[in-house]
């Protein structure tokens, strides 16, 4: 226990002395093995930092002279640079006198040409913003550099522009008015949808329109680069760039121009094909294009065989004491001569029994067609009302901040509706068509056999006679 004690008492001791002076060597360490060790041992740490203190004031001592000069060295320098400092003061409100002095006399001298080149740096910057949103820079890159630096200059007003400086600007205005007017030819880069930078030909049309190997392209003015639209407008405006690749020198071609420099290019491009419309229909659209194409193919099969069945129908009008049974009316005249001896009544009943044959015949695939024609408005209305629902959540769900979002969200729901009307506008005029050519062949058969049945009654009149 009275190790334990010891040892600790000499730990306390070390961590309380652990700052010796740097002139002193401090006494080696040494572990206390009972009281009286350890009580020598604190009171031998006492003297040496009692002598560590004593050595400390006399050094402090020893320097205090030097102290002194040094103190007065730093009084001296500040008072020099105190005084340097009025000086410095006095010549900078003596310059300040002397530039409000100067520029006074600048000012009267210029006189009236000082609003003279206010409106030169007003057209020197204005030419700087007309010539880096030009697409003539697309062929004469960096042309608004020393215009550029002319507009600064004059800004700066540090220095007057000279004769040869204005001359320049005048004629690259001049330049920039005679590029406008001319369709040319030029090598230069394109960079491409996926960033590939391809080099080919590309035609200038005035100061409005880009285009390179059979494609519109686009000037970017912030990176003063042509870049490859990511899609292009329609063929019907394409095939005119063939006209003006093709034109000779001097040759007047047809060629789609974008007068507003892009703005309507973009709105084109912007504008959903009439495949995307159909996509944005969602199966209901695709239903419906399903339905309308199977009743657009049923109405020309049925029409097709009721045009055959008009002429072989007409054919056997011309030869009736000769049926033919690839027909509805050979069929009904067969009828009629099989069954000649028979009464009025029974002939009357044997014909209407073969018309009625022959009308579901005659009259196949109609129901369907007209079936489509009802049904496909329908479905277009549930898609709409579906497209519909789906927006209106999107506008529960994240607000009707972009108005822009909201009308394409109806136009798409829409879509299905109008697919609806495209399939049954034509479907009921088939329909109506059909039917109209289907009646008039079931008319012929009634007509016919009416009178098939009055010769009957007549023969029959004259034999009771």
């Amino acid at each position: 226990m009275l190790k334990s004690l010891c040892t600790a008492a000499a730990v306390v001791i070390t961590l309380a002395f652990m700052l010796p002076a740097a002139q002193a060597s401090e006494p080696e360490m040494q572990r206390a093995d009972n009281l009286d060790e350890l009580m020598r041992l604190v009171r031998e740490r006492a003297l040496f930092e009692t002598e560590v203190n004593r050595e400390r004031e006399r050094e402090f001592i020893e320097r205090r002279d030097e102290q002194q000069q040094m103190l007065a060295d730093a009084r001296r320098t500040r008072t020099q640079e105190e005084q340097r400092s009025e000086r410095l003061e006095t010549n900078f409100q003596e310059n300040e006198r002397l530039i409000g002095q100067l520029q006074e006399q600048l000012d009267s001298r210029l006189g009236t040409l000082r609003e003279l080149f206010g409106v030169l740096q007003q057209v020197a910057g204005d030419t700087v913003s007309v010539f880096n949103g030009s697409i003539v820079s697309a062929q004469f890159p960096g042309r608004a550099d020393e215009i550029q630096t002319l507009a600064q200059r004059m800004g700066q007003a540090t220095r007057l522009a000279s004769i040869e400086e204005i001359e320049s600007l005048w004629i690259a205005l001049q330049e920039q008015m005679t590029e406008t007017g001319k369709v040319v030819r030029f090598p230069g880069t394109v960079i491409e949808v996926d960033g590939e930078r391809t080099e080919t030909d590309i035609i200038r049309v005035g100061d409005f329109n880009l285009v390179a190997d059979g494609k519109y392209v686009n000037f970017s003015p912030d990176t003063q680069s042509i870049l490859a639209l990511a899609r292009q407008p329609s063929s019907r405006f394409q095939n005119t760039i063939r006209n003006l690749e093709r034109a000779s020198p001097g040759e007047i071609v047809q060629f789609a121009m974008d007068p507003t420099r892009g703005s309507l290019m973009s709105l084109l491009i912007q504008g959903k094909t009439i495949e995307e419309r159909i996509q944005d229909g969602g199966p209901v659209g695709y239903t419906i294009i399903a339905l309308g194409i199977i009743g657009v193919l049923i109405a020309i099969w049925r029409f097709i065989d009721l045009m055959l069945i008009s002429a072989k129908v007409g054919s056997q009008m011309k030869t009736p004491e000769e049926p033919n049974t690839n027909n509805p009316l050979g069929r009904v005249l067969k009828v009629y001569q099989d069954n000649k001896d028979v009464g009025v009544e029974t002939l009357e009943l044997k014909l209407g029994e073969a018309i009625l044959g022959e009308t579901p015949k005659l009259s196949r695939g109609l129901g369907l067609v007209q079936v489509i024609s009802v049904v496909s408005p329908l479905m277009g209305l549930l898609g709409t009302v579906i497209g519909m629902i789906l927006t209106f959540q999107a506008i529960t769900l994240f607000g009707t901040g972009d108005p822009q979002t909201m009308a394409g969200g109806i136009s798409t729901a829409l879509m299905t509706t109008v697919l609806g009307l495209v399939v049954a506008i034509p479907t009921v005029l088939l329909h109506a068509i059909l039917s109209t050519r289907a009646k008039s062949v079931i008319h012929v058969l009634e007509e016919q056999s009416a009178g098939m049945i009055a010769e009957a009654a007549e023969r029959s009149g004259r034999s009771l006679g």
